[in-house]
């Protein structure tokens, strides 16, 4: 049976959380949900508004980590999921967050990278010369990692699956699910 983390924190993006916990245990997979400490966190639900410049936010569901990041060992996980939100922001920063996806990055394991979890991949290294897409608002930052941005649904580099929010969950899930099984599209 695989195992599957997924990397996240307050004001990670509530769609994105649950979605993919819910699509890989259809699989049959386990499922473990890291934050910065083993508790309940709050999520959050970003929408689009007219007229507005960006998204907005709004209080999400209540998710409880099943470990925090002190005692995550990546090497007992097959694949890692970084959905979006503030939490990449925040987590970028913290030292055994970056740690934990370089392990994934530098093993060449599965990464499921939705919205603003882009962050976390570039803080590890990953990015110069690769091909991804995120919130578009964010493409500056892939560019000054080395990399190139392209504004489409998805974007599979290798074990990489990188989406640009919510709205792209089915496309995300479908590949990165693909990446896991080891077939390709």
């Amino acid at each position: 049976m695989k195992t599957i983390l997924i990397l996240t924190g307050d004001a990670g993006e509530a769609q994105e959380i649950y979605y993919a916990k819910f699509r890989l245990e259809e699989e049959g997979w386990r499922v473990r949900i890291a934050a910065p400490e083993r508790r309940a966190f709050l999520s959050v639900v970003h929408d689009f508004e007219p007229g507005f410049d960006t998204y907005t936010e709004k209080p999400g569901y209540r998710v409880q980590a099943d470990l925090g990041l002190e005692e995550c060992d990546p090497t007992g996980y097959d694949a890692l999921v970084l959905p979006g939100g503030r939490a990449p922001e925040y987590l970028r920063n913290r030292p055994k967050a970056v740690a934990i996806v370089r392990h994934f990055v530098e093993a060449g394991k599965p990464i499921a990278a939705n919205c603003h979890g882009p962050l976390l991949l570039l803080a590890a290294g990953y990015g110069s010369g690769q091909t991804m897409t995120c919130y578009p608002d964010l493409a500056p930052d892939v560019r000054g990692a080395g990399g190139e941005f392209v504004d489409r649904e998805v974007v599979v580099s290798g074990p990489v699956v990188t989406v640009r929010g919510w709205p792209d969950n089915g496309p995300w899930m479908r590949e990165f699910v693909r990446l896991v099984r080891g077939t390709s599209s």
